[in-house]
């Protein structure tokens, strides 16, 4: 049984939830349920459920050996935490496996409770204490302690990782206290804290693992696996740890493989061919929904979205642009003709699974305004030119095709720039920032809405995507770090108002990551961003 965070230290965020998601009707296509017991999901709040979904029966006592392989949604071209965004979108699924996490997010009881550590303590939301586990250590046999936890975040912050900024303005200061406990100070109350050491910046590197600097980094961790191959572009062996803290895992390993889409990872998880898929796409997320897969369904906010490239030199550098851009738009007609009309469409930002979603004035498709302000800016010097970049599927290219449509049917001139995979996409979108207009998605997630917000939108942030800067949304966002309740609700509203407004990027509708699994696979949890965790995973 795991420890679970007491009732005086229990993380009483006001902004989680898994509610379901009480949203439209049933999307069209899909298929009967894959086990003819009608089973399968049906309507838009069954298929959105947050949390484990689907039956699954239970298979008696687990088996040890084989492999579970992974169809992740893309490849983490590097196990350094710094070095990728280390979420499940971005092939954080293989860096969980490989170091584990501090804590964990329980969607079912809506809290954040300890996993590599063995509790985290806060009276007032400033100074937290965490405790670790005793005898744990890293794959190399050495003891994952205080100074190691110190070491590591350290590690994360120096060298930029994500979440960075959040961290290094927020933390005053973080020391061990004897072999076991780190006190973090922070300068203001934060609430949504135990996030971060949930994802990224929880995932704890040996001491030996970044000694030698960046360029020599090794992926050595605390986690249930260690690498054993990597063949850049084809996949990623990890072979199991037998020191592993919550006990030797029943797989041999966990092989992650990269296919070209959704419709691809779904096919290739109803053959057998994998166990396990990673899968966003609408059309292909419902259709998986109704053939009756079991898995875990995470809905967000933004699951869609175009960035605007903000920054100066850049079309959308001028508002009256993003503007234009974000009016030529109709999300309804996008997810009709992308996803035979599957998904969420609409320009709220947050999800309806949230808490604090409400309703808000929208900028909502309207091609007269667009031609409008467009006109404007081209009076001003602007030529009308604008890059849109995607994925090269066949689902990715009628996107690009009916948005270049759309936006030239008001007087822009697109042109499509198709790449081959999402590691190319997220390259560009959040390195070279070498775009106009780019595919994406924020997907804020229910359970902290915050630490998004702020990595995307701040205009300090290393990890903002688009260049946007605003001071009344670093404002706002300040201000909900330490809100809960109605505050925080308010002032997400005002940060959605600000959205429609100042439009950093394109909004297309809440979505959802699903991650189904076969009937022969057991044990898989989750935590925050979107992460699997292996460590008590096993096949019948």
């Amino acid at each position: 049984m795991r420890n679970r965070i007491t009732t005086r230290s229990r993380v009483a965020v006001a902004l989680l939830a898994t509610t379901l998601l009480a949203a439209g009707c049933a999307g069209s296509g899909g298929s009967d349920d894959k086990d003819g017991e009608g089973s399968s999901a049906s309507s838009k709040a069954d298929i959105y459920a947050a949390g484990v979904v689907g039956d699954q029966k239970d298979a008696g006592d687990p088996v040890d050996g084989g492999t579970l392989t992974v169809a992740d949604y893309s490849e983490a071209r590097s196990l350094d935490p710094t070095k990728t965004i280390p979420n499940g979108a971005a092939g954080g699924n293989a860096l969980a496996a490989v170091y584990d996490v501090l804590m964990r997010y329980d969607q079912p009881t809506n809290s954040f409770e300890p996993w590599l550590a063995k509790s985290l303590t806060t009276d007032d939301n400033v100074t937290w204490t965490l405790e670790l586990r005793d005898g744990v250590t890293f794959s190399d046999g050495t003891p994952l302690d205080a100074r190691a936890v110190v070491g590591s975040l350290g590690y994360y912050m120096q060298n930029a990782g994500y979440n960075t900024l959040l961290l290094a303005t927020n933390i005053k200061d973080m020391k061990p206290q004897g072999e076991s406990t780190v006190v973090f100070t922070l300068n203001q109350p934060w609430i949504t804290f135990p996030n971060m050491l949930a994802s990224g910046p929880g995932m704890i590197m040996a001491p030996a693992a970044y000694q030698g600097g960046p360029d020599k980094f090794r992926p050595i961790g605390a986690g249930p696996f260690s690498l054993d191959e990597y063949k850049p572009a084809e996949e990623m062996i990890l072979k199991a740890n037998p020191q592993y803290w919550g006990g030797k895992p029943h797989l041999e390993s966990v092989r992650f493989v990269w296919l070209g889409s959704d419709d691809d990872r779904l096919k290739s998880l109803t053959d057998g061919s994998v166990d396990v898929a990673n899968i966003r796409a609408p059309q292909t997320l419902e259709k998986a929904r109704k053939d009756g897969f079991a898995g875990i369904m995470a809905p967000s906010g933004l699951g869609g979205l175009y960035w605007l490239n903000n920054r100066e030199g850049r079309a959308a550098a001028d508002v009256r642009v993003r503007q234009a851009i974000n009016y030529a738009i109709d999300p309804k007609v996008v997810a009709e003709r992308v996803n035979g009309g599957a998904g969420l469409p609409g320009r709220n930002i947050f999800s309806p699974s949230a808490p604090y979603y409400s309703d808000v004035a929208t900028s909502d498709y309207d091609p007269e305004k667009a031609k409008e302000l467009l006109k404007a800016a081209k009076a001003d010097g602007y030529d009308g030119t604008l890059t849109y970049i995607g994925q090269s599927d066949q689902a990715s290219q009628t996107q690009a095709v009916t948005v270049q449509a759309l936006l030239e049917a008001v007087g822009f001139t697109v042109k499509t720039d198709l790449l081959r995979n999402i590691a190319d996409q997220t390259q560009r979108i959040y390195v070279t920032h070498d775009y106009d207009l780019a595919v994406s998605a924020m997907s804020i997630p229910d359970e902290d809405p915050y630490s998004r917000l702020a990595t995307n939108l701040n205009s300090k942030s290393p990890q903002n995507p688009s260049g946007y800067a605003d001071p009344e949304m670093d404002d706002l966002i300040a201000q909900l770090q330490a809100a809960s309740g109605d505050d925080a609700t308010a002032l997400l509203k005002q940060i959605n108002e600000r959205w429609q407004e100042t439009v950093p990027g394109v909004a297309m509708g809440a979505g959802a990551f699903f991650m189904p699994w076969n009937d022969d696979v057991h044990g898989v949890d989750s935590t925050s961003e979107t992460l699997l965790l292996l460590g008590k995973a096993w096949k019948s």
